[in-house]
Order: C-alpha cells, then structure tokens, then sequence
C-alpha cells in the first residue's frame, strides 16, 4: 500500500471505532490525560482541517484542537461522527504531497511526511477512544508498523505531546509495545473516571 492507502486505512479503523461510541460515553475519560472521548475526537478533526489547509498552502489559525489544548471537544460538536466525516481528508494530489510545512521539532516535511504523522495519530487515538469505550480494539499490523516506525525517529516527549515511554509486559504483542511506546498501558486500559498517561496527541 502507498501512503494514502494506508491513510486511509487509519481513516476507516478510526472511523469504525467513533461510530461504535454510545451516547453516554462521549464525556468518558480518556487515555489522555485530562482530555474526554468527545475530546479525542475534536483533536483529530482538527488535524484533518489543519492537513488540508497545509496541503492547499492557506491559512488555518484555529489552536483548540492543537495538542495540549484544554477543550478539543468544542471542534467535535453535538455529532463527533458526523463532524469527523465531514473533516475527513480522502484525497491528496501528488503536488499536495511535495508541499513542504515547517513543524517545531520536525523541522521542514513535505505533506507526505505529515500523512505519515497522521497515520500515528489516527492509529494512537483509536485505540485511546475504543479503550474508553469498552471496545477491544485490534489495529492493522500494518499500520502498526507504521506507527512504530514513526513514533520511534519522531516522538516529542513533552506536555501536551507524548507521555514516557512505558515498559509493557513480557510476551507483549507489537500493538501493545507500540502503544506503550507512545506512553498508553493497554495491557491495563485507564478505569472510567481515571486519567491516563498523555495528553493531547502526536506532535502537530
């Protein structure tokens, strides 16, 4: 698979485990720390209008999603599925791709590199919102290794971005030694009403 393929892919992982949430369980803690279920989602819309603003060259000063902020939830809206569907960015050009951004931490990338990025994000959160959620949540191992790959040259470990690494237990699957990677103990998901280990999301 190419790089959207695989993009896409996190979408639709995402996507499934969003629509599977309750009523009731927009408002659950998450694994990241301090931010809702509704959160979590709010964060990743925000990342899907700030990739196709970075990939369109325009402007996009919108900072309540960004990772750290206090209420992402305020991006998601009364319907996080629908608004998550409507963000949701499918299609890149190869020119959008080459479009070099320039991210503290990561220096310049061209948006390709910031689909990869996304991938991380898109793979992280579902499992922190499926988590919260009562799901069990088993993610591609092919956008595990993705993931992994990326999150071991790129991780910031600062508030508001990725948590320390965490030792998992013997015998643990590559999922779970991800995800303890980025800070997240899914061998002991967060009891409801517990905060977790991170907050925010992957670097930005």
């Amino acid at each position: 698979m190419d790089t959207m393929d695989l993009y896409r892919r996190a979408q639709g992982g995402f996507d499934a485990v969003l629509a599977a949430v309750r009523d009731d369980q927009w408002d659950t803690p998450s694994a990241c720390t301090e931010w809702s279920v509704r959160d979590v989602a709010g964060h990743v819309v925000w990342g899907q209008r700030q990739l196709r603003a970075w990939a369109s060259g325009e402007d996009y000063a919108e900072t309540a999603g960004a990772p750290g902020a206090p209420h992402p939830a305020v991006l998601a809206g009364t319907n996080p599925v629908e608004t998550w569907r409507a963000a949701a960015v499918a299609e890149l050009t190869e020119e959008e791709l080459r479009r070099p951004v320039s991210l503290p931490g990561l220096g310049e990338i061209p948006v390709a590199g910031i689909v990869t990025l996304l991938i991380t994000d898109l793979v992280a959160h579902s499992w922190d919102i499926g988590s919260a959620a009562g799901q069990d949540v088993r993610l591609p191992p092919e956008l595990v290794d993705v993931a992994f790959t990326w999150a071991r040259a790129n991780a910031v470990r600062r508030p508001g971005f990725f948590g320390p690494e965490l030792a998992p237990p013997g015998g643990a699957d590559e999922q779970t030694r991800m995800l303890a990677f980025l800070g997240r103990r899914a061998w002991a998901p967060v009891p409801a009403g517990v905060s977790g280990s991170r907050r925010g999301g992957s670097h930005r």
